[in-house]
């Protein structure tokens, strides 16, 4: 095991979650680099970061934690009474009733149980950096299972359905809102369109490191480019690998259009402030959600066997459930993982808020560190609230 060096701060108590930290990016990939950051009830008590050219400010790509971040905004909506979920999403844009799509409902795509997991022929990366014309591709589409019998995860497809729905009410897209009412409110570093003044600031995300028993086992688990789980990752597209699907952040295009399924860019500091921005608040501003639409975007939907990604996919509302990924976790936690590592959840019971980036892909879609370091961060944070207590 390499000798990694850490930079960053941890608050008293928290000395164990810089260890651990230390011990994920020496087995991991040290020099490529990594982010952990975390809040408690507001308060930053992590920000961690290791790698060359790695700091707290460093930007990268976040693939499907970006969900967490329109997810948020659709949050906003629902608590304004402006978006009904249980409406067809064709009641707000009636040419997505094409097709057999007419009965689906908001609910049904947020939970991805619509059927609608992408297209046939799969989309090109300039399609896939921008969400209206996915959403221009996906008029046509018939779902590819019963909507409301099984869920199967709309990858690169959620948030075009959802956007439209969302421009329908609000006359603007999911990018500008999370803009004007999360990022600038809160000062985050979190981007749903990275300006081009801070495309120095980025890193692109790097291949997994394939070793012959990766090779072997992605071999054997490889879903049909035809399957289910093939068209969900666009695989059924000419020429497109799950190597375009790591590298997809890295196109200029889909960065600066910030499409709301996978096109966002930020830092662990960010993801973690903005979970904490959302259940309590941070730097004395008020939290952006009620307890009343933690309750309703936190509970559980979808559990069980997903037809894309398989038994470790359960969702909530536009989230996913974390307290099933993360038994340590409180009921009501939400947040979403990237097919690259990165991750971010907030767990309303404790107050603890999570951020992890990785710019090495990792091989599983979810990085297995992530369970380490969280519950790493839990321990700690129950610690401190029992010390305070006593």
């Amino acid at each position: 095991m390499n000798t990694i060096e850490v930079g960053g701060t941890v608050a008293a108590g928290f000395g164990d979650v810089r260890a651990e930290f230390a011990a994920v990016v020496a087995e991991e990939d040290g020099e490529s680099g990594a982010q952990l950051a975390a809040f408690v009830r507001g308060r930053k008590v992590v920000d961690l970061w290791a790698g060359q050219g790695i700091s707290g400010t460093t930007l990268t790509g976040l693939h499907s934690t970006t969900k967490g971040a329109a997810a948020l905004v659709v949050a906003l909506l629902i608590q304004d009474g402006a978006l009904d979920v249980d409406r067809p999403v064709a009641h707000y844009w009636p040419r997505f009733a094409a097709a057999g799509k007419e009965r689906i409902t908001v609910r049904d795509v947020l939970v991805h149980r619509s059927g609608i997991v992408g297209v046939d022929g799969g989309f090109t990366v300039a399609e896939l950096a921008d969400e209206r014309v996915i959403a221009e591709r996906l008029i046509g589409q018939r779902p590819y299972f019963e909507p409301g019998t099984a869920h199967g995860y709309g990858g690169f497809v959620t948030h075009a359905i959802v956007g439209e729905v969302v421009r329908a009410i609000t006359g603007t897209g999911i990018q500008q809102l999370f803009e004007q009412r999360i990022r600038i409110p809160y000062d985050l570093d979190v981007y749903l369109g990275l300006p081009a003044e801070f495309d120095h600031r980025y890193r692109p995300i790097l291949p997994w490191r394939a070793t012959p028993e990766m090779n072997a086992a992605f071999a054997a688990n490889s879903p049909s480019s035809h399957s289910v789980a093939g068209i969900s990752y666009n695989l059924n597209a000419r020429g497109f690998t799950a190597a375009n699907v790591m590298a997809l952040p890295n196109d200029a295009a889909v960065r600066r259009l910030g499409q709301g399924s996978v096109g966002g860019v930020g830092s662990a500091h960010g993801i973690a402030a903005m979970y904490a921005a959302a259940i309590t608040g941070i730097d004395d501003r008020e939290p952006l959600l009620s307890l009343d639409t933690i309750a309703i975007i936190s509970a559980i939907h979808s559990s069980g066997a997903d037809l894309v990604r398989g038994d470790s996919a359960p969702y909530a509302l536009g989230f996913e459930a974390k307290a099933l990924l993360y038994p340590f976790l409180g009921a009501h936690a939400f947040g979403h993982t990237g097919s690259a590592g990165s991750d971010g959840f907030a767990d309303p019971h404790s107050g603890l808020t999570y951020g992890y980036t990785r710019r090495r892909a990792a091989f599983a879609f979810n990085a297995p560190e992530n369970a380490r370091l969280a519950a790493a961060l839990h321990r700690a944070a129950t610690a401190a609230r029992f010390a305070v207590s006593a």
